[in-house]
């Protein structure tokens, strides 16, 4: 059932993050919504959850984009793990716990695009972070706060992991 509700879920926010999110964007960034489900999910949920669903996102987004084939898979897949163990390790994940940790991973997970488009030299790398990664950061960061905020309103942590609602 939960692989169901994450294919579902790979389905709305894919097309989503293709079609709308094109033309909402901040300084030229937009937002990593597959990311932002992944890290949810992870944290919420745990390591298993938050690979599954990352890994489908990211093989969803590979299959749409013209970029390199297998980066969204690795990258999203890995933030979806990596937010798992982190939330598996917190005794109760708070909305400031939540933005801080989506924000890093965030970086991570764009610092492996920028490595993935072999920049020149160090200006590049500067030009790529200041422009691009930090942005990136807080948006996937805010966004992912404020849906953490929307879900704790409805479902408590506590009864998320041990039933299985994520």
């Amino acid at each position: 059932m939960k692989f169901l509700l994450y294919l579902l879920l790979a389905l709305v926010v894919v097309p989503f993050q293709t079609t709308l999110l094109h033309y909402l964007s901040v300084f030229g960034v937009r937002p990593d919504l597959g990311l932002v489900a992944a890290c949810l999910v992870g944290f919420l949920g745990g390591e298993l959850d938050g690979l599954i669903l990352g890994l489908i996102l990211g093989c969803f987004q590979d299959m749409l984009a013209a970029g390199d084939l297998w980066i969204n898979v690795v990258t999203k897949g890995g933030s979806g793990f990596l937010a798992g163990l982190a939330g598996r390790h917190m005794a109760h994940i708070t909305p400031a716990v939540m933005t801080v940790g989506l924000a890093i991973i965030s970086c991570l997970s764009s610092a492996v695009f920028l490595y993935s488009m072999n920049p020149a030299g160090l200006d590049e790398v500067w030009l790529g972070v200041r422009s691009t990664i930090l942005v990136q950061a807080g948006l996937d960061a805010g966004i992912g706060a404020g849906l953490y905020l929307l879900f704790r309103e409805r479902w408590s942590d506590d009864r998320m992991v041990t039933e299985g609602a994520l």
